[in-house]
């Protein structure tokens, strides 16, 4: 599974950079794509990994081991072969046709993305005992941040668009990794200006230094707060 993933986004990513003709256009692409790509595998595979290692972790239980570390253990086993992936499929790529900053950026993001939906995927895991229930619920929590999320902040913003709105905007940015990453990404490629008032407040914000720093503290409690919840819940619960 690690290994075709590999494979898919390095075949992908070296189709998009030899086949585009402009820059900016080949990684908005290339965005588009690792943005919905790296969430659903990484909960997928992450989810699907858990309950397959299910009589394994119970046969660690048996034994006088911590449940810290073999939840801990089993995070970075799963998390460190997807990054490596990552690494491999989409930074080697870029470090032969792109590497730019807006290309680097593209990495760190689909880095944190990776962290944070195996996060989600051992949340999701550990609170259904049923394998299909939890699947399910994996799909649905990709879905919503994927595809769903945005149509229900562009209907609010259409309901309430007679009110001042760039704090609730920004808020709104915020509870959704995969938005926050496309922001970054595309800031650093200028195309803010395409983006209209939406893309001036971005820019406004999220390109100043303090608003980088606070996009990635966001990513960074987005990754904390899944996996202790998750890890809480494991520390607990009766496999």
């Amino acid at each position: 599974m690690v290994l075709a993933y590999t494979l898919l986004l390095f075949l992908l990513c070296s189709g998009l950079f030899y086949l585009g003709s402009d820059y900016s256009s080949t990684l908005v692409s290339l965005l588009h794509v690792i943005l919905l790509i790296v969430p659903l595998i990484c909960i997928m595979f992450g989810t699907i990994h858990f309950y397959n290692s299910r009589e394994f972790i119970e046969m660690l239980l048996a034994q006088p081991v911590d449940r810290n570390s073999i939840y801990f253990g089993e995070y970075l086993g799963l998390a460190g072969s997807l990054v490596m992936a990552l690494f491999i499929g989409l930074g080697i790529p870029i470090l032969l046709w792109q590497p730019t900053e807006a290309a680097l950026y593209l990495l760190v993001v689909g880095l944190m993305l990776t962290f944070i939906f195996s996060a989600l995927a051992f949340l999701t895991s550990v609170r259904s005992v049923d394998k299909a229930k939890g699947i399910g619920s994996a799909l649905l929590l990709w879905f919503y941040f994927a595809v769903l999320f945005d149509g229900v902040v562009l209907l609010i913003l259409h309901y309430y668009s007679d009110y001042p709105l760039e704090e609730l905007v920004l808020v709104l940015t915020s509870l959704n990794p995969i938005d926050i990453g496309r922001v970054l990404i595309l800031l650093k490629l200028d195309t803010s200006a395409l983006m209209g008032y939406t893309g001036a407040l971005y820019q406004k914000f999220f390109g100043t230094g303090f608003g980088q720093v606070f996009s990635m503290s966001v990513l960074l409690i987005w990754i904390v707060i899944p996996l202790f919840r998750a890890r809480k819940i494991f520390s607990k619960k009766d496999l």
